[in-house]
């Protein structure tokens, strides 16, 4: 059943951190520093839903802190930065209680915390506070940023026990066979989206539903030895009965123990986690790096001066010294650490407090290995770009401003540049919010004549509130794009930030035209489906404008770049085949909870929402019954209003009906087809392999999914007909008590396909007599209807599945699990229903912010107008598993066509506008391609429309060619547009070349 209103708020963040989320209310963290990193903790920490946060730092809010602490207002300048920060917090999340703390960090005080998180610490504290913690089994972490680098660290304790180590539900498939030996060998099906095994050696399983073998169900778990893709080995079954068939072996999750060494041990002999080996030399360079930068702060007083070679090099000696016992150093790495380590970036600070944070939910709901202990990030790739070598410690030096520690990094001409941009983000939800916090912090299009344009169709939802930065409970119902531009405003008011409300798609192209993404500087994509960041993918691609394209799911994340004329485009991964089962699997042979949530997707539309949208056609359509051929259709609209319920109790008669039909009449009827004895061909059981021989069920109205169906559906029933419904479950119990229904009497000579391949069907003749007297109750039943005053106008409320509406879920989640008892499936409970039949992706703020950090730092290189590729990065995270692994972009590829070699960056650019002022004609673009490139063009296409077939008559040809490009559109009734790309084929050209050559875009006038 339906959740709180807090469950509502934390439904995607609960598919990702599952059972162990319940923990979070319960605990209670210190985040100490309240600069970037530590603001960007204690943000995720309270989108998340935990019980208490509490903030420490002795510090004063100065104005370069905000280049990175969005928590901050103007008005905070010379305030304690714990105080202030709270007051922005407090208001993120209601259910939580955050404090500031700004006295002493004694072991008193952090014995009440289940996390420690030490920011902005020096080495001395990180040390004490680190074998306090240890000592008491709190968990600790260390994270810090500088400049363009960061660390982390982990200390869980010597005995941390991970309850659930695995992303995702764990694996389960339908039993094909069961030998008998020693050891018995499995062999299962795969399931429609695995790739590869499904089951890993040790794996522990159970098994259920087996029928033959049947000591198996209920036996306690045993390890598997995994043969091949679908074969796994088992205990000793040649004492169990014969298998026969059905059955499901589903994985079993294991707990995991960790051990970690305290602070002191783990500097001398640190345990760094890496992507790739290769990678290991860098972070322990940078691991000797943050070390030397304590001792140059001990040493002097303050961070290394940005630019300075004198204080690089005593950073690099320190760091030598350090260095000697654990192997050779990298002193580029160092030296470029050293360089702008004084630096403060929003995106560093993002994706180093999102790792940090995601640790610390590890660390209370025991949900993910943590972090073993060491990760080291950085993007001193950015120092590469060309002529950053070249700045100087006055180029760098600070301004007294806001983005002074940006300025530290990249220096002042290059925030001048940021200020300049136009920039447009595409989706204000998880990804949106964060890219345009990070936005706001680094003065994007905050100068005169910058842009920043945001666009979403959507409004916020209560289920936004866990990772969707920008927006409050008063927001809800708001649109998203308004909301999220005047946060941004809030944040930094001199960035030029206009909302829009606009999808970007082919029907807004008026709209979002190539003159308008030609004059962008680049578009951050934060798109949640393939389809919609396909399409912005080639209009960028077309208008040779930049692109940023982030997605996450769960704990992954990517962040993709494509840079005019340098890389590869962007091609995203293909869209899931969302519920796309065998329609015989659904309807007859289901094995997977999915295929039995999919079936009741399907009974939730065809129950109600297409018979009322039929029924209302009818009344307000009067040809509606001439345009529908002999049949269903007539039959089913017919039967809509027959059913027509006067009362609630005619609603509950109704539902109690349908689960008779559904959950016995149907199993009953398909039994008498296929008795559970029936035969292939002699031998050759029926009920075998993907088929599990279903049973009847028998309703009881003592039993809660019985009872949950019927109140559901009777619900959704009594809305689709405009009667009040009632909630009373004793009341319906009653009521239950007294339907009496007619016994089962089977259908003879009913047939079931059993393949999806297409059958002839019988062809049925019409009853003319039988639809003439259908037609006419449909007439007379309009007539009567029109003219009852009481009769409101739709006659029905058609529903339209909504995934965050409970009555629905409660709806799918008591069909399909009464569907999976037919057939043996193991049930699913409510919130796991939710997500498969709404077909949410799980999403959390920590996967979000790092995310959109990652994305920014390719911002500044896209700004800086580098053009060589070794610069870039392709990045995939994965919080789960802490792996972070950026590659460079692949080369953007060429091809030859027409006796020379193309970029598919490439296209002919044609200026379609005669010497009268008019569109050219379509013999002139024929000469253009003759006169310019040598190419005797074929046929010539727009879309589908042919413009020019040089096979085609004498007659039809001159007639193309003296037609016009906009009177061609007109003729076939294409929409206006300013700018066409057309398709041509040329004599002579390879007939591989169909996908190879360059577009054809054309501006009209």
């Amino acid at each position: 059943m339906a959740g709180s209103e807090e469950e509502a708020r934390y439904s995607r963040q609960l598919y990702v951190l599952g059972g162990g989320a319940r923990r979070l209310p319960e605990s209670a963290v210190l985040v100490s520093g309240l600069r970037g990193t530590g603001a960007q903790v204690a943000t995720a920490l309270v989108l998340a839903g935990t019980g208490c946060v509490v903030l420490h730092d002795c510090g004063t809010v100065c104005v370069a802190d905000r280049t990175q602490q969005f928590l901050l207002k103007e008005s905070d300048l010379g305030q304690n930065r714990a105080k202030a920060s709270q007051r922005a917090l407090a208001e993120l999340n209601p259910h939580v209680v955050v404090k500031a703390h700004t006295g002493e960090l004694s072991e008193a005080f952090l014995a009440s915390f289940k996390v420690v998180v030490l920011t902005e610490s020096p080495l001395e504290e990180q040390l004490r506070v680190g074998d306090l913690c240890h000592a008491r089994g709190i968990c600790f972490i260390v994270a810090d940023t500088k400049g363009l680098a960061g660390q982390l660290f982990c200390d869980f304790g010597e005995h941390f026990v991970v309850d659930d180590p695995a992303e995702g539900d764990p694996v389960s498939a339908a039993v094909e066979h069961i030998s008998q030996g020693n050891p018995g060998v499995v062999t299962h099906m795969g399931t429609e989206n695995s790739h590869g095994q499904l089951f890993h050696d040790g794996d522990l399983v159970t098994f259920s539903g087996v029928q033959g073998m049947t000591e198996l169900n209920g036996h306690v778990p045993v390890p598997v030895h995994v043969l091949d893709a679908f074969r796994l080995e088992i205990s000793d079954t040649s004492c169990f009965s014969p298998y026969r068939c059905g059955g499901l072996v589903s994985q079993v999750q294991q707990r995991q123990e960790c051990s970690h060494k305290s602070l002191c041990q783990a500097l001398a002999e640190p345990k760094i986690q890496v992507a790739s080996p290769e990678d290991l030399p860098r972070s322990r360079s940078l691991h000797a790096a943050f070390q030397a930068l304590h001792a140059f702060r001990r040493e002097r007083g303050r961070l290394p001066r940005p630019r300075a070679p004198a204080d690089a090099e005593r950073l690099l000696e320190l760091a030598r010294s350090l260095r000697a016992q654990q192997g050779p150093l990298d002193e580029d790495i160092v030296r470029a650490f050293a360089t702008v380590s004084a630096g403060d970036l929003c995106p560093v600070a993002a994706v180093v407090g999102a790792l940090a944070a995601q640790e610390v939910l590890k660390a209370i709901t025991r949900k993910f290995v943590p972090l073993d202990q060491w990760l080291y990030f950085d993007a001193l790739e950015c120092l590469a770009l060309a002529g950053a070598a070249q700045l100087t410690e006055a180029d760098c030096a600070p301004r007294g401003s806001r983005y002074d520690g940006q300025i530290a990094v990249f220096g002042a001409n290059f925030q001048e540049k940021l200020g300049h941009q136009k920039y447009l983000v595409v989706g204000a939800g998880a990804i949106g919010c964060e890219l345009l916090k990070n936005f706001a912090m680094m003065g994007l299009a905050a100068g005169p004549d910058g842009e920043l344009i945001v666009t979403d169709m959507d409004t916020v939802a209560l289920s936004n509130l866990h990772r969707q930065f920008l927006y409050r409970s008063a927001d809800i119902s708001e649109p998203k794009s308004v909301v999220a531009a005047a946060a941004v405003q809030r944040m930094n008011p001199d960035v030029r930030v206009t909302a829009h409300q606009n999808q970007v798609g082919p029907a807004t192209e008026m709209l979002y035209g190539d003159n308008f993404f030609q004059r962008l500087d680049g578009v951050a994509s934060a798109l949640d489906t393939i389809e919609a960041r396909t399409y912005l993918e080639r209009r960028c691609l077309r208008c040779r404008t930049p692109l940023l394209d982030s997605g996450t799911e769960g704990t992954r994340g990517n962040v993709l770049a494509m840079v005019p004329s340098l890389t590869e485009p962007l091609r995203p991964a293909s869209a899931p085949r969302d519920g796309a089962f065998p329609m015989c699997t659904l309807r007859h042979f289901p094995r997977t909870i999915q295929h039995t949530l999919q079936w009741a997707r399907d009974e939730f539309e065809g129950l109600f929402q297409l018979p009322a949208e039929q029924v209302n056609q009818f009344m307000e359509d009067p040809a509606f019954l001439e345009q529908q051929l002999p049949g269903k259709v007539l039959e089913q609209v017919w039967e809509s209003l027959r059913e027509q319920p006067r009362d609630w109790r005619d609603c509950v008669r109704w539902a109690r009906r349908r689960w008779q039909r559904c959950y016995h009449d149907a199993i009953a009827q398909l039994l008498h087809i296929y008795p559970p004895e029936h035969e292939t061909s002699p031998g050759v059981p029926f009920w075998a392999g993907d088929r599990s021989c279903p049973h009847p069920l028998t309703f009881n109205p003592d039993n809660d999914t019985h009872l949950d169906y019927v109140l559901a559906a009777a619900h959704l029933f009594a809305q689709v007909h405009r009667v009040p419904p009632c909630r009373d479950r004793a009341a319906i119990q009653a009521m239950l008590r007294d339907v009496v229904l007619p016994p089962f009497a089977p259908q003879e000579g009913l047939q079931i396909p059993l393949t999806e391949e297409p059958t002839e069907e019988v062809q049925v003749p019409t009853d003319h007599r039988q639809l003439t007297e259908l037609t006419q109750d449909l007439v007379q039943w309009r007539q009567e209807l029109v003219g009852d005053e009481d009769t409101q106008a739709p006659l029905m409320e058609p529903i339209h599945f909504e995934k965050d509406n409970d009555v629905h879920i409660d709806f799918i989640t008591a069909a399909s699990n009464l569907r999976a008892e037919n057939y043996g499936i193991s049930p699913a409970k409510w919130q796991k229903s939710k997500r498969i039949a709404g077909r949410i992706v799980p999403a959390i703020i920590t996967t979000t912010a790092a995310v959109a950090g990652l994305a920014c730092l390719e911002l500044y290189k896209l700004v800086w107008g580098c053009q060589e590729l070794g610069c870039y990065r392709n990045s995939n995270i994965s919080l789960s598993a802490c792996l972070l692994l950026r590659v460079q972009p692949p080369p953007a590829h060429t091809y030859r066509y027409g006796g020379r070699e193309w970029s598919c960056w490439d296209r002919l650019e044609l200026r379609a506008v005669g010497a009268d002022g008019q569109a050219v004609t379509v013999q002139e673009v024929l000469d253009w391609l003759q006169r310019i490139h040598g190419w005797t063009v074929t046929m010539l296409l727009c879309g589908d429309t042919v413009l020019y077939d040089s096979k085609a008559d004498a007659e039809t040809r001159a007639w193309q060619q003296a037609q016009r490009l906009s009177e061609s559109l007109e003729d076939a009734r294409m929409p206006q547009q300013q700018d066409l790309e057309l398709l041509y084929m040329c004599e002579g050209e390879d007939a591989e070349a169909e996908d190879s050559r360059p577009p054809l875009l054309c501006s009209l006038p």
